[in-house]
């Protein structure tokens, strides 16, 4: 029998080995590229700070002119001038419309006049009344001396105290005469259309030649011109019945308009409705106002807007804070662990909004949550990565 040399059998066994070592390389390479790389998630960091609780409408609200007046003049006729157009600002007591009034003047003329008159005739009787004054004090003295008869002195007292009261009847005609003129200067007053405040004019519905006519009780009738106030406006909206007791009048509040994108105006809760509206079909709601602080004229803000209001009832400064997308169902949240596993974590909130939820226990100030909830293979247990290029809140 021949033995195997001793040189092939170690030749073999070491062919073997690296055989055996060049599997075990191939392997684990294989492994390392095939391994789970980490997920890039998006992190915030636990902070503190403020927490809102507020309440919306439930449909769209219309902003408003604190002070809108539909106008007619008092009186009917014809439009004989016409001093502004659509889009003017006036100011207060400014004529906006007039009516034909030439018969109107012609009677305050008149009443002049008569006034001229009844002073004239007024000045020529008290003078008189004045004479027979005096000749009645003469009298007098004449009847003490025996110079004149008591008949004769009696027939001169009469005629001075019938010339008084000419006098005072003159001085009557005279102030008639000036009521006569008040009342025509009130008519033709009438005849005149001003503004009762300082605003906009927002529609005019007469045009010259046209009869404007006053709304008779009870008939509406197209109003002359409408004037609007923009110098204060307020939004109008419906709040769901369940909030209504979480309002205050003064609350602090955040209007968004839908014609003004990307922009938040500052206002306050001005009114209350007393009573719920139940319209059919719609959730009870309670109607709020909502003024605005400051209207910026810049941003061409117009009566009829659609807008939102946001108000805030209840606020919370310093606290424990966490944006609300973190939360999972359960107030639950994905907390970035030192090796970069997460972990499920139970918390206790407090109040919160659609922006943040405040934290009573569970996580302290610097821990990392993820926010990125939405992405595929987001869950407790695997491992993770910051995502590059989105910063820390």
């Amino acid at each position: 029998m021949t033995l195997p040399h001793p040189g092939s059998l170690f030749s073999r066994h070491k062919k073997l080995i690296i055989g055996i070592l060049l599997a075990l390389a191939l392997a684990a390479g294989f492994a390392w590229l095939s391994r789970a790389k980490p997920l890039a998630v998006v992190l915030v960091a636990v902070e503190r700070g403020a927490v809102e609780a507020s309440v919306s409408n439930t449909r769209a609200g219309t902003v408003n002119a604190c002070r809108r007046a539909k106008m007619s003049p008092s009186a009917g006729g014809q439009i004989a001038k016409l001093h502004v157009k659509k889009g003017d600002r006036v100011k207060k007591g400014e004529v906006l419309l007039e009516l034909w009034d030439e018969d109107l003047r012609a009677q305050e003329k008149l009443a002049l006049d008569q006034l001229n008159v009844a002073r004239t005739r007024g000045e020529e009787v008290c003078v008189l009344a004045q004479v027979a004054q005096r000749d009645a004090l003469r009298a007098q003295e004449l009847r003490e001396k025996g110079f004149i008869s008591a008949q004769q002195l009696d027939r001169t007292l009469t005629e001075a105290s019938a010339k008084q009261s000419a006098c005072a009847s003159a001085k009557g005609d005279i102030e008639q005469s000036k009521s006569r003129i008040v009342l025509a200067r009130a008519q033709l007053e009438r005849m005149n259309l001003r503004a009762p405040f300082d605003g906009v004019v927002a529609d005019i519905s007469g045009e010259l030649g046209e009869y404007a006519t006053p709304s008779p009780p009870g008939i509406l009738t197209i109003p002359a011109i409408d004037l609007i106030d923009d110098s204060c406006l307020y939004v109008s909206a419906p709040i769901d019945e369940v909030d209504a007791a979480k309002l205050k009048i003064g609350q602090r509040s955040r209007i968004t308009l839908d014609a003004i994108k990307g922009r938040t105006f500052v206002g306050k809760v001005r009114r209350i409705a007393p009573y719920v509206l139940d319209l059919e079909k719609q959730a009870r709601t309670v109607e709020v106002e909502v003024e605005f602080d400051h209207p910026a004229r810049d941003e061409n803000l117009l009566v009829g807007y659609s807008a939102d209001v946001e108000v805030i009832h209840e606020v919370r400064e310093q606290v424990l804070r966490i944006p609300t997308q973190a939360l999972l169902e359960g107030n639950r949240v994905l907390l970035y662990g030192s090796k970069g596993v997460l972990k499920e974590r139970k918390l206790t909130t407090g109040l919160s909004n659609w922006e943040y939820a405040e934290v009573t226990s569970g996580l302290v100030a610097g821990d990392r949550i993820v926010i990125s909830l939405d992405r595929e293979g987001v869950k407790a247990g695997i491992k993770a990565v910051p995502e590059e290029g989105k910063s820390e809140k």
